[in-house]
């Protein structure tokens, strides 16, 4: 909000007590803020936690803000999130290879934020419940997981 008030041009005294005023009377409160946003865009739009730190990061949300919103949205939940995205896109791609499906799904979660590890390994169990196997996919998910950490916000 500073910043918006910055780009209108109002004088930096006047935006201060503005700011003061709305923290003092509830309207800016970057916690509810974020955790509000975390669990929506969960939620609503299937994204990970590096999708969501990166948005809140981009709306001017303080670094140990951001962290403690995404904090709270539990490892497991993000897993079955990143299934079920996958479940709802996979009947769309029968028709094409398994590397060609992999790369699919694989690029769609890591759009949402999903680090490619976790991505290949979701990918690479729903396409074995249908019984399809990419011999290839052992082995990049090995390299991968040398590369990547799931952890990295």
């Amino acid at each position: 909000m500073a910043e918006a008030l910055r780009k209108r041009e109002v004088p930096e005294d006047v935006a201060e007590a503005v700011l003061e005023r709305f923290s003092e009377v509830g309207l800016i409160d970057d916690e509810a803020f974020a955790a509000a946003w975390v669990s929506s865009r969960h939620t609503g739009r299937g994204l990970a936690r590096r999708a969501l730190a990166q948005e809140l990061r981009h709306r001017g949300v303080p670094e140990d803000t951001v962290k403690d919103a995404v904090q709270q949205l539990d490892p497991d939940e993000e897993v079955e999130t990143a299934r079920r995205l996958v479940a709802r896109k996979l009947p769309g791609t029968r028709n094409a290879d398994p590397q060609a499906r992999t790369r699919k799904l694989v690029g769609m979660l890591a759009r949402k934020g999903y680090s490619p590890a976790l991505a290949f390994r979701i990918v690479r169990e729903a396409l074995e419940q249908e019984g399809i196997t990419d011999p290839d996919s052992t082995q990049d998910d090995d390299i991968l997981q040398a590369e990547i950490h799931d952890d990295e916000i």
